[in-house]
């Protein structure tokens, strides 16, 4: 079992930046592969970035690439998601999630959310 608690949301204006952290309980922080979703007002849930259980891999969705950064520290039990340039588009509840497999799917543990809304 693990525990994800976020923190980092807010309101931001276009064109700025938020950092979204996700900090995990117990020892075995680093056999989870982390990834970080979203849902939209109205929309389907959305896979956003994903880094592998060492933090050498990452992967993204093409709508945030060159923007958002996903990162890790193991020695802290924490992931991060470093979001520039925000766009309103970018407004949603932002969630991180655990899981054994690295990846776009199947995430076991999940955060409590965070909202980010973008100001156009």
């Amino acid at each position: 079992q693990v525990q994800l608690v976020q923190s980092g949301g807010g309101l931001v204006q276009a064109g700025g930046s938020l950092r979204l952290s996700c900090a995990a309980s117990g020892r075995a922080f680093s056999n989870y592969a982390m990834g970080w979703f979203r849902q939209a007002p109205g929309e389907e849930r959305e896979f956003v970035a994903a880094i592998s259980q060492s933090g050498r891999s990452t992967i993204y969705v093409d709508s945030v690439k060159g923007r958002f950064t996903v990162s890790r520290d193991n020695a802290k039990n924490t992931v991060y998601l470093q979001m520039n340039s925000l766009r309103p588009e970018d407004t949603a509840v932002y969630y991180c999630a655990a899981g054994v497999r690295y990846g776009s799917g199947q995430y076991n543990y999940w955060g409590q959310g965070t909202q980010v809304t973008v100001s156009s």
